[in-house]
């Protein structure tokens, strides 16, 4: 039987031992760009170990079956663990149309999403996502109905420069599909990434803000996790937070582009060193 805790009654000692630190509440760790290289059930194991880990699939229509993108074959026996596992977390990572159609209002695709057992969405409305971003204050209205027909899931924009039409516009927004001024919809949180999904690392760790939760991404892996980790902690005490990553999962076998689990277990083990996590009783800490 696995050991789970509950991370927001964790506390560390400081150095000096005087007073104690309130840990974040690390809901998922993300490793993005899952594909046709590893076998789904890997990852449903992994997941079985350790329910805070959260696999992320980037879907865009034309390079499904490349490296990082995976196949429409593979989601499907994905989904096919995912609904006879207990507990599997599984984000979508959305780039080229299939933004642009959820700017547009259309939820088709959510829809799948929904029966393929994803339970957060991530909107990465950028150009280098091969998405068209000249209109998205145009988009907060139609994106803000597709936030609401779908309540029972997460949906997670990119906060960086090049999304500020469309996240600055859905705070300032007084439409009843938009939380209160100020606040985004209850089911909406944001993903500090100014690299934009191309792995440059972040030098600073804002605090979260009062009105949504935030996660941490870019050029975030197994060689600075530790030190990412470290900065998390300081910035966002008794806060739920996530941490995503994509690049640094990457390594070449055969000849061949991979999903490394090695890389992606490196970085698990650092999460149970900071206390932020635990192993499961049936394995060793290190």
């Amino acid at each position: 039987q696995n050991k789970r805790n509950n991370p927001a009654d964790k506390l560390l000692m400081s150095e000096t031992n005087e007073k104690p630190r309130v840990l974040p509440k690390l809901k998922a760790l993300g490793f993005c760009g899952a594909d046709d290289s590893v076998d789904p059930n890997l990852l449903g194991l992994i997941c079985h170990s350790y329910p805070f880990v959260e696999f992320g699939v980037l879907f865009r229509p034309g390079k499904e079956g490349q490296p990082r993108y995976a196949s429409m074959e593979w989601v499907k026996r994905l989904a096919a663990v995912a609904r006879s596992a207990k507990h599997m977390l599984l984000a979508a990572h959305l780039c080229g149309s299939r933004v642009n159609d959820v700017l547009k209002g259309d939820d088709a695709f959510i829809l799948v999403l929904k029966d393929w057992g994803f339970k957060r969405v991530q909107i990465n409305a950028t150009a280098v996502n091969g998405v068209d971003t000249k209109d998205l204050a145009k988009s907060i209205d139609a994106v803000a109905r597709v936030f609401t027909l779908h309540h029972e899931l997460e949906f997670i924009l990119q906060k960086n420069e090049e999304t500020r039409p469309l996240w600055e516009g859905l705070l300032a927004s007084d439409s009843p599909n938009c939380g209160l001024g100020g606040k985004l919809p209850k089911n909406v949180t944001m993903l500090l990434d100014e690299s934009k999904g191309t792995g440059v690392l972040s030098t600073v760790f804002p605090e979260p803000p009062l009105e949504y939760d935030i996660g941490y991404a870019g050029g975030i892996g197994p060689k600075n996790i530790e030190t990412v980790l470290d900065g998390v902690i300081k910035s966002a005490p008794g806060r739920e937070i996530w941490i995503d990553m994509e690049s640094s999962l990457r390594s070449t076998s055969d000849d061949m582009d991979i999903f490394d689990l090695n890389k992606c277990y490196r970085c698990v083990r650092a999460v149970c060193d900071k206390n932020l996590h635990d192993h499961p009783t049936f394995l060793t800490k290190k």
